[in-house]
């Protein structure tokens, strides 16, 4: 018995080696990312989390180590400073949203931020804790943290977020995405393994976690050996995007946040995201519980307890894409949060158990772990199906409209420093030691962790953007994208034999029967059927699309794209309120008159913008852009600060007339799009005849 378990043992690790030598250079059928490609995402990980080990261990928040015990600053005054910090971030991320979607720098849409951001923050973090504060008076402390740490943060927003948005393009594949991303992360996961291990030991030894001389001689280590790593591996990964090969089009700010806002996932994403901060306050129990606790004779074994806590991670790295697989990620986030609350309310009556405290953290650490990689897969998942729904790939400014968590923020924010100090935590950090103060603190940011755990628990009951639904709208992407690339003249072969493949299949199981699995089928036959099941589903989706043009409402929309068309850019729309209220009046009993009824009040509106805009500048000054303009006034050399003024308010006055005449001939320009979409749709025979003639070949 027991060789044949050696036997199969050997068997897998020889299947394994042979499966990476297969797929090393070339991804697998219906992969897009070869295993060394995954080797290199690892690394490049890796180098993320030691790039941003100081700047994430500096935070405007009363538990932090670094603003709170190294250098004293009180938490009312921390809460005021990340306020305004969060006040000057708007502006900010405005502009940061509507960069990453229309920049044109080469190397992708993320990566290029990944690349140039490293080294500042690498810089600045390293700068900011050398800052001789024990010198300075308590305000001027204040303000030189505030300014490097709006600095800092100029940098790291860019950093984070593209690395974020990186990963969640990586592969349009789902479950790919999800396999993946486990991979990597459990070899990444070993830079802050490491680094949580070594830095509280050796700060134990040396000036401790509360001397700003730990951060500034151990921390800038890892920091610049990360951003090395990270440097090294971020050129041999790439990014994926199904959209067509044609130039990106600029995205309108306030066009692209209009049609986010009407995104309802992202609505119930950011709903639990406005109330995270509530469940976070009991993250302090463990750091303090052995830094403060029995007057601190635990503070040695911290940085051991941190490694052994965060190895749980490692297990819900490998588990997560059979658990997604499985449970699908909307019943794996509310099973995760559910058991966070469950294990909350164990640590209300154990916190003064330092055993216990271990024990609670290594299992919470395992579920949080889900949480992390699900966020992000669904966040991915909601991007793919809004390009679906609008036709726009959009990443960057759904971080505008979110600014709205940050004036939330602004209130949430001084919940947990008010609480602190309430509870008698001010700029002496050594209170902590006092048994009884400390004690009733953990209490009630236990309380409240649960509270918020709960809260956001909810928004994730409405979310039904499913696996498959999913699937299906990429599935739709990859046939649009086909139809474009044709017209362009810059089909590939796999784009075609991947679409047309994917047509085939919605067209041999459209309108079929699901397959009824009784409980006496074996395995394979209820996979089967599952599959087939679920392939049903997509093959609706995927047709309604490829026959949009022929339905009432497809019919109806390229009516009235015609009839726009006809009138020219130049039309004045002087009857877009009639429009609006013959719109408001068409029947809604049907599904397909509701469709109808819809697309038309959405047509009446944008005429109606585009006729109040002429109203207000005149229609003789509006005219079309001459690009040569533009051009000029960004190659104008400038001669001095104010010179370089005028060039500034020139191009801004430019870029106005610009917007303005863009969102004027919407109407024309949109009625042209549609018409052009369906012109590509009709070539459908055309494009069913090539791939015959490939595989023939």
């Amino acid at each position: 018995m027991e060789e044949k378990v050696q036997t199969g043992v050997i068997a897998k690790v020889k299947n394994g080696i042979q499966t990476a030598k297969k797929y090393w250079s070339v991804p697998a059928k219906g992969n897009y990312i070869p295993y060394k490609e995954v080797v290199s995402l690892s690394g490049a990980g890796f180098g993320v989390y030691w790039t941003i080990l100081l700047a994430s261990a500096i935070g405007l928040d009363a538990s932090n180590f670094i603003v709170g015990a190294s250098i004293g600053i009180k938490p009312t005054d921390l809460y005021i400073m990340l306020t305004v910090a969060n006040l000057v971030g708007i502006p900010l991320g405005i502009f940061r949203g509507w960069l990453y979607d229309n920049h044109h720098m080469k190397g992708g849409k993320f990566l290029p931020f990944i690349r140039r951001t490293g080294l500042p923050i690498v810089v600045i973090t390293t700068a900011m804790v050398w800052l001789p504060y024990e010198n300075m008076q308590y305000i001027t402390k204040c303000v030189a943290v505030w300014v490097m740490y709006m600095l800092m943060n100029i940098f790291l927003c860019f950093y984070n977020e593209s690395y974020t948005y990186f990963q969640q393009i990586i592969t349009p594949n789902a479950q790919e995405r999800a396999n993946v991303m486990s991979i990597s992360q459990v070899i990444y996961s070993l830079a802050p393994t490491i680094s949580g291990f070594i830095v509280p030991t050796i700060a134990e030894l040396t000036w401790g976690l509360e001397n700003i001389w730990t951060y500034r001689v151990i921390y800038p280590f890892f920091t610049v050996a990360g951003l090395i790593i990270g440097t090294i591996f971020f050129r041999k990964v790439k990014e994926r995007l199904i959209l067509p090969k044609k130039k990106p089009e600029p995205i309108r700010m306030l066009d692209a946040i209009r049609e986010v806002a009407k995104n309802k996932y992202y609505w119930i994403i950011q709903a639990a995201a406005w109330v995270v901060f509530l469940e976070s306050g009991y993250g302090v129990i463990l750091g303090w519980s052995f830094v403060y606790s029995n007057g601190g004779e635990y503070g040695p074994w911290y940085g051991t307890a941190s490694t052994i806590i965060s190895n749980a991670a490692l297990w819900s790295m490998l588990l997560a894409p059979l658990a997604i697989k499985i449970m699908g990620k909307r019943n794996l986030l509310i099973t995760a949060n559910s058991l966070n609350i469950v294990i909350l309310i164990i640590l209300y009556f154990t916190y003064k158990n330092i055993i216990v405290i271990c024990v609670l953290w290594y299992i919470n650490t395992f579920i949080n772990t889900f949480w992390n990689i699900v966020q992000h897969q669904i966040s991915a998942d909601m991007r793919d199906y809004h390009q679906w729904k609008t036709g726009v790939r959009v990443d960057g400014l759904f971080g505008t409209l979110g600014i709205i968590g940050t004036f939330i923020g602004f209130f949430t924010g001084s919940v947990y420093p008010t609480i602190y100090e309430k509870m008698g935590l001010l700029d002496d950090h050594s209170v902590l030691y006092n048994d009884t103060m400390r004690n009733n603190l953990f209490e009630v940011l236990i309380i409240c962790s649960a509270v918020g755990a709960l809260l956001n628990l909810i928004p994730f009951c409405f979310y039904d953007l499913t696996e498959n639904k999913h699937r299906a709208y990429v599935d739709v992407l990859k046939i649009r994208a086909m139809f474009e690339n044709h017209a362009l003249g810059k089909l590939e072969t796999q784009e075609l034999t991947e679409a047309i493949e994917i047509i085939h299949q919605a067209e041999a199981l459209v309108g079929k029967e699901k397959i009824a699995i009784s409980s006496n089928c074996d395995k394979t036959a209820k996979k089967q059927a599952k599959e087939t099941n679920l392939a049903i589903e997509r093959a609706k989706i995927i047709l309604q699309d490829l026959k949009k043009f022929s339905t009432d409402a497809g019919k109806a929309r390229l009516a009235t794209a015609h009839a726009d068309f006809a009138r020219g850019c130049g039309y004045f729309y002087t009857d877009a309120k009639a429009e609006m209220k013959a719109a408001k009046k068409l029947p809604k009993h049907t599904a397909a008159e509701k469709e109808i009824r819809s697309d038309a009040i959405k047509n009446a509106r944008v005429k109606k913008e585009a006729a109040s805009l002429i109203r207000k500048y005149g229609a003789d000054n509006i005219t079309v852009p001459d690009e040569s303009v533009k051009e000029e006034i960004t190659n104008r050399e400038t001669h001095g600060f104010f010179d370089s003024i005028r060039l500034k308010q020139e191009l801004r006055a430019y870029l106005k007339k610009e917007s303005i005449y863009t969102r004027v001939t919407k109407p024309y320009n949109d009625a042209k799009s549609l018409i052009t979409q369906a012109e590509a749709y009709t070539h459908y025979d055309e494009l069913e005849r090539m791939y015959v003639s490939i595989q023939s070949e």
